[in-house]
């Protein structure tokens, strides 16, 4: 008798390859399939629906389906377990941001979608999270038993490598999105600091497409450059194409990343695969993704790291050796490790 899994895998974000959980269910199902010790059965949704749609998908047509295809194993790549799963089902949950961050609870109906994907993961066979920084906020907030959640950590793309690398480029790089928890207000503020020292040489580039609105929760980084009197030391480029992000990261003294929350925190992972130091906060996932590959401080302490900022652009030989710990610490990472790991966490689901 065959020991193969037939896994079925909900594939709600499949076409939404731009997303977190799309970039995820795509690679995952990519390095499932490559490995070849499972039978993957991607389960996509009937075209349509909405919000109501993405629910019924949810929580009724993908364990129904996972029945009639035979599935020993269910796999939801994002926090979204069924309330009566039909075989055993394993969740992702990346993070838990809509609890920890009040910013982020949203109108009535998305307080009520979380509500009910909080009830339902303590239906999942299994919980895999990103960190463990995740694996204790899902502990304390949804009150998922520790022994079933377990960390499984993702990993860069191939791409970023430190291949070609040239003298590093006169900048320091922001790369990441806009929402209140990335911090960019501190980020701008580290050039109060940095500016006068090395901003006309070594100005900070903010890469990604900007908000459509300055709000008190997208708040637009060349106001906020403008308020703290830093205007003329950074430089918005816009959107980036994911194709040019290696170069962009690679061409950067360092890459500046001072988040409230991550969950993982993949733009640093690419940034240190670049061979790029990392200067940013501590907070949650980011020291163990960084490890000694950079320099890591209080989220709101923007002088110590315009300290860090300024020794990385003057000091060679100190950029050097942080260029040569990111490399050896991306390296920890790897989807090969990812696809290894997630099919141990199937094989435990159905008992061994």
């Amino acid at each position: 008798m065959s020991n193969r899994l037939r896994v079925a895998i909900n594939g709600w974000f499949w076409d939404s390859p731009t997303t977190g959980s799309g970039q995820y269910t795509r690679r995952l199902v990519e390095g499932l399939r490559a490995a070849g010790e499972v039978d993957v059965l991607l389960v996509l949704p009937p075209t349509g629906g909405g919000n109501l749609g993405k629910v019924w998908f949810e929580q009724v047509l993908f364990p129904r389906q996972c029945a009639v295809l035979g599935a020993d194993v269910a796999h939801v790549p994002y926090w979204a377990p069924p309330a009566a799963p039909r075989c055993p089902t394993v969740v992702t949950i990346h993070d838990i941001i809509p609890l920890v961050l009040r910013e982020y609870r949203g109108g009535p109906l998305v307080r009520l979608y979380t509500s009910l994907v909080s009830a339902t993961a303590a239906e999942a066979a299994l919980v895999v999270t990103d960190s463990e920084a995740s694996r204790r906020d899902i502990v304390a907030h949804l009150g998922v038993a520790e022994e079933r959640v377990r960390v499984v950590y993702l990993a860069a793309d191939e791409r970023f490598t430190p291949a070609g690398r040239r003298r590093a480029g006169d900048y320091t790089l922001y790369l990441g999105g806009f929402d209140v928890r990335k911090n960019l207000a501190v980020a701008l503020a580290v050039y109060r600091w940095a500016g006068p020292a090395i901003g006309d040489e070594c100005p900070l580039v903010i890469a990604g497409r900007l908000p459509e609105r300055d709000t008190p929760f997208t708040p637009d980084p060349r106001r906020l450059a403008r308020e703290l009197g830093v205007e003329q030391f950074v430089e918005c480029i816009g959107f980036v194409a994911e194709e040019e992000k290696p170069a962009l990261y690679r061409g950067a003294r360092s890459f500046l990343f001072p988040s409230l929350y991550e969950g993982f925190g993949l733009p640093v992972l690419e940034a240190l695969a670049c061979g790029t130091p990392v200067v940013g906060s501590e907070a949650a996932s980011l020291p163990e993704i960084v490890g000694e590959a950079g320099v890591l401080l209080p989220p709101d302490d923007a002088e110590g790291m315009a300290g860090a900022v300024i020794q990385l652009a003057i000091d060679d030989a100190f950029r050097a050796e942080l260029s040569r710990r990111a490399v050896e610490q991306a390296a920890r990472f790897s989807w090969e490790r990812t696809v290894r790991e997630t099919v141990a966490v199937y094989r435990e689901a159905v008992g061994g």
